[in-house]
């Protein structure tokens, strides 16, 4: 999501200093690739890009690419395939062994919903969505490009009623599956391919602790794009001036918490004040909510005796909710300092939040991100 939010700030730059752009998205990768489909830069005609549609070595002839579109001012889809020994052919060296198609979209700021436009709906709240990218692997074909966002139940679209009537069943159904899927659709004699995206929020975490081990914890995650909150009961230490990055800052009892916050499905808890009474109770306020990922900083004991006592309370946890929680927070890398516990604990966090082991890659037999999704058709 940080990266969208990036695009559209440059491209509001860019078009506050008339410089036209166009937006490159990866909508299919057969094999394997550094990005996976949803990767999305935006290209300046200066030369500017923001975002990322591979590790660096693709980005190059993606200009040349994006500049085309844009002079051009006609969507056009690009296939690298990677997957023959000597890929220099292509003027460049992605060494990924897989085929990856990239639509570039030249900005036309005076249609209604142009690419960016979607993307700063998306962006507008804390919601999940649905965003559609038509393209046609013949490049000879029209390519509709970024087409349609779906959230709270609207519909946000330049598409024509028949397009909608053959695609929404789709949209909706990545909607309520929460899964990005490819469909195959006929339209007007021709074969389309549907890149459906199931956009969730970024994640929200909310920082019990404000304390110096605290600073490099914000910092990462405000490099991360996720929506960060510390919350004290310490006037003195819980201020916006330590912790610029932020995006909350509070001063308040455990139990007044949650009353001044929006949780969702996506907001995460840690633990960090090195107030035995006060992370208690502020555990004991969001055990019983489903949260999915509850962090507490300190040893094994610590929470042992924390469990002990609501148990003493007469609370009943069951499986799922001590599996919420996590303590010893982190994964384990050995870690000491500040900045490395901060690691640490972001790297856990991810782990949760992509149902992954943490293990090393080195020992994973198959591909890093699985098998991509494949089209099926749909007339």
């Amino acid at each position: 999501m940080k990266e969208i939010t990036d695009i559209v700030g440059a491209f509001d730059l860019a078009q506050g200093e008339g410089k036209r752009s166009a937006l490159a998205t990866v909508v299919h990768v057969e094999g394997s690739s550094y990005r996976r489909p949803g990767a999305r830069m935006l290209v300046a005609e200066d030369g500017q890009l923001t975002g990322a549609i591979s590790g660096g070595c693709l980005e190059g002839d993606a200009l040349r690419k994006a500049l085309y579109a844009i002079n051009q001012q006609q969507n056009k889809l690009v296939t690298y395939d990677t997957t023959h020994e000597d890929d220099i052919q292509f003027g460049v060296q992605l060494g990924c062994n897989g085929i990856v198609h990239i639509l570039f979209e030249p900005i036309d700021d005076t249609k209604a919903y142009h690419p960016i436009r979607l993307l700063r709906e998306l962006i507008s709240e804390r919601r999940d969505a649905v965003l559609l990218t038509l393209f046609s692997l013949d490049r000879s074909s029209d390519q509709p490009g970024t087409s349609l966002l779906y959230a709270d139940g609207k519909v946000y679209t330049g598409l024509s009623g028949d397009w909608e009537d053959c695609t929404m069943a789709d949209v909706k159904e990545a909607f309520g599956d929460r899964m990005s899927c490819f469909k195959e659709y006929s339209y007007c004699n021709q074969v389309f391919n549907g890149f459906i995206e199931f956009i969730p929020p970024p994640p929200a975490v909310v920082i019990a602790g404000a304390g110096n081990d605290v600073l490099p914890l914000v910092e990462i995650t405000a490099m991360l794009g996720w929506h960060t909150t510390v919350v004290d009961g310490r006037p003195h230490y819980a201020t916006a001036r330590r912790f610029r990055k932020a995006d909350r800052v509070l001063v308040a009892r455990p139990e007044n918490v949650l009353d001044q916050l929006t949780v969702d499905i996506q907001t995460l808890f840690l633990l960090m004040t090195h107030n035995y009474n006060y992370d208690l109770a502020f555990l004991r306020e969001l055990i019983t909510k489903g949260f999915q990922y509850i962090g507490i900083l300190g040893p094994k004991k610590k929470l042992d005796r924390m469990l002990g006592e609501l148990q003493g309370e007469g609370l009943r946890l069951n499986e799922e909710q001590l599996a919420s929680i996590h303590s010893p927070v982190g994964l384990d890398i050995g870690a000491e300092t500040a900045e490395e516990i901060a690691v640490s604990i972001i790297a856990e966090i991810k782990t949760v939040l992509a149902g992954r082991s943490g293990g090393v890659l080195k020992g994973k037999p198959d591909s890093i991100h699985g098998r991509p999704a494949t089209m099926s058709s749909h007339g």
